[in-house]
C-alpha cells in the first residue's frame, strides 16, 4: 500500500513549490490538449451529502447515490484506491476499483491530486474496517486544483495566514468552519427571538452627512456627485429612534458599524452589531432581552448554559446579577459614591485608589465615578453583571434618573470582563437633549473628534414627541466569541481586517 505524503506549502522551499505548482499546471494542461477541460463543467447532479450517508446507514445501503467535494486525502491498493472528499456537510470515503470504473477514469484518478474536486457516481457500502463508503462506478473532474493544500494534521500553522486566506482555513479546519457555524446560528436565533416579540427588522443608511449614536472616530468618505464629505456610520441609534417617533414601536436593525479606530484582539474597525428599540419600554426591559437572546441561544446552539470563554467558565443560566455603578465601585474598590457630594472630593478619591481621570475630562463627580469603575472594576467582572445607572457624561441619549440627576436609566453587560451590550432608558426631552448635544460640540471644537454632532434633524423629531423608550445594542462578534470560546475577534470574523502586505 502507498499513501501520498505531503509536507506544508508554507514550509517547502520556494523551488520545491514552483516545482509542484507546474506540475499542476501541466496535468491541467494535457487534458485540456485532450478536450477534457474540466473547467468547461457548469453543473455536477449530486444526490446525497457526506452527513446524510452516514446518518442513515440503514436507508442508503446499497443505494446508487451521485456525491461530490474535495479531495482531502488518496492511498492507492494495486489495483484500488481509497480517498477521502470533503463537502459542505462532513467527508466520506471513497473506494475505486479498476475493473469497476473505465480504464480511462481509473488512470486518471491515480493522477488526480489532494485538493481537486471531483464529482462520483456508486453504491453505499462498508468497508471490511466498517468505514461507510461509496464504491465509485463512474468519476468526473470538476475542477482541478492548482496549488497544494497545507499539510493534512496540522492545517494553517501561521495564524495571520489562515485570516488573510480564511477560504484554506475553512477547508482545513473543521473547528473554524464550526465557529462561522455558531455565528450563523446566532443571528438566526436573534432575529426569531426579536421577530416573535414582535419587533420589525429594518435598514438604514450606510452614509451620512453627520456622526451620531456613539462616542467615536468616524471614517470619512467623498461624494463625488454631491461633492460634499459622508461619513460611515458609527452606530444606526438615531435613523431607528426618528423610526420609533414615526410610530415603528419596536424596531432593530443587524448591520455592519464603521469605527476608524484601533485593531486589538477585542477591536475591528468593522464589525456587526443589533440595535433594537421598543417605545414605552425602559431600560429593564432590555435587560431582559439581552439575558434572554444570550441564554437562550447558548442552550439552543451549545445545548448548554455552560460556555468557557478566555480561560474562565462562565455559567450563562437566567438570572444574571444587576448591579449600579455606584455599588460596584463600593463593592470592589471601596469608595462610596452615594456618599459624596462633592465633585472635588470625589475626584480626590479617585486618586487615592491610583485612579486618574483623563486629561481632557472634566474634574466631576461623574467622570470619578465612571474613571473607578473603568480602570479598576470592569477587569474583574467574570459572569454576567449588568452594571446600571451610568454618569450622565458619559451617557449623551440617556434619559436622567429620576431619583439621582447625576445618573442616567443605563446598562451595560459585562461578561468575561468585555463589553457585550449597552442600553438606555432613551432620553426623549428634546431641549434635554439639545443641551447635551452643544456641549459635545463644544467639546469637539477643542478636538475631540470622538463626539456627536449637532443633528437638527433628529432634535426636530424628538420636538414630535417620542414615546418613554428603551433602547439596547449588542455587538454579535463579541456574542460569538464567548459562544465559540475564542479569545480573538479575528476567529469570528471571515475576513479580518489586516494590514496590507508589502
Amino acid at each position: 500500500m502507498s499513501e501520498e505524503v505531503r509536507t506544508p506549502a508554507a514550509e517547502q522551499p520556494e523551488q520545491e513549490l514552483s516545482e509542484i505548482l507546474q506540475v499542476r499546471r501541466d496535468k491541467l494542461k494535457a487534458l485540456q490538449d485532450e478536450g477534457r477541460d474540466p473547467f468547461v463543467i457548469t453543473k455536477f447532479n449530486r444526490t446525497a451529502y457526506s452527513a446524510d450517508i452516514k446518518a442513515d446507514y440503514d436507508s442508503f445501503e446499497n443505494r446508487q447515490v451521485s456525491v461530490a467535494g474535495r479531495i482531502m486525502s488518496k492511498r492507492g491498493m494495486g489495483k484500488a484506491i481509497f480517498c477521502h472528499i470533503k463537502d459542505d456537510k462532513g467527508q466520506i470515503q471513497l473506494y475505486i476499483k479498476k475493473d469497476a470504473v473505465s480504464e480511462q477514469e481509473f488512470a486518471d484518478f491515480r493522477k488526480y491530486d489532494i485538493g481537486d474536486i471531483i464529482g462520483v457516481s456508486g453504491f453505499v457500502f462498508k468497508t471490511k474496517t466498517e468505514e461507510i463508503s461509496v464504491h465509485v462506478e463512474k468519476v468526473t473532474l470538476l475542477s482541478k486544483s492548482l496549488r497544494p493544500l497545507p499539510e493534512k494534521f496540522h492545517g494553517m500553522t501561521n495564524t495571520e495566514l489562515k485570516y488573510r486566506q480564511r477560504y484554506v482555513d475553512l477547508i482545513m479546519s473543521d473547528a473554524s468552519r464550526r465557529n462561522f457555524e455558531v455565528r450563523s446560528k446566532f443571528i438566526t436565533f436573534l432575529r426569531s427571538y426579536l421577530d416573535n416579540r414582535g419587533y420589525m427588522e429594518v435598514e438604514t443608511p450606510v452614509l451620512g452627512t453627520l456622526v451620531g449614536g456613539a462616542a467615536a472616530r468616524p471614517f470619512i468618505t467623498h461624494h463625488n456627485t454631491l461633492d460634499i464629505d459622508m461619513y460611515m456610520r458609527i452606530a444606526t441609534e438615531l435613523p431607528l429612534k426618528r423610526l420609533i417617533v414615526g410610530g415603528i414601536e419596536r424596531v432593530y436593525e443587524i448591520g455592519r458599524i464603521f469605527r476608524n479606530e484601533g485593531m486589538d484582539t477585542k477591536h475591528n474597525p468593522e464589525f456587526t452589531s443589533v440595535e433594537l428599540y421598543e417605545a414605552y419600554a425602559d431600560f429593564h426591559d432590555m435587560m431582559d432581552i439581552a439575558e434572554g437572546v444570550l441564554s437562550g441561544a447558548a442552550k439552543e446552539i451549545l445545548g448548554t448554559y455552560e460556555v468557557e470563554w478566555q480561560g474562565e467558565k462562565i455559567d450563562l443560566t437566567p438570572g444574571w446579577r444587576r448591579l449600579s455603578m455606584v455599588d460596584a465601585v463600593k463593592e470592589y474598590l471601596g469608595i462610596d459614591f452615594g456618599a459624596i457630594t462633592d465633585d472635588a472630593e470625589a475626584v480626590a478619591a479617585a486618586k487615592a485608589k491610583g485612579v486618574e481621570l483623563a486629561d481632557a475630562a472634566e474634574k466631576t463627580w461623574g467622570n470619578a465615578l465612571y474613571a473607578c469603575f473603568d480602570q479598576r472594576v470592569e477587569e474583574k467582572l467574570i459572569q454576567p453583571t449588568f452594571i446600571t445607572m451610568y454618569p450622565v457624561e458619559v451617557s449623551p441619549l440617556t434619559k436622567r434618573s429620576p431619583e439621582d440627576p447625576r445618573l442616567t436609566e443605563r446598562f451595560e453587560l459585562f461578561i468575561c470582563h468585555s463589553e457585550l451590550a449597552n442600553a438606555y432608558s432613551e432620553l426623549n426631552d428634546p431641549i434635554d437633549q439639545r443641551q447635551r448635544f452643544e456641549k459635545q460640540v463644544e467639546q469637539r471644537e477643542r478636538g475631540d473628534d470622538e463626539t456627536e454632532m449637532l443633528d437638527e434633524d433628529f432634535l426636530l423629531a424628538l420636538e414630535y414627541g417620542m414615546p418613554p423608550t428603551g433602547g439596547m445594542g449588542m455587538g454579535i462578534d463579541r456574542c460569538v466569541m464567548m459562544l465559540t470560546g475564542c479569545d480573538s475577534i479575528r476567529d469570528v470574523l471571515l475576513f479580518p481586517t489586516m494590514k496590507p502586505l508589502d
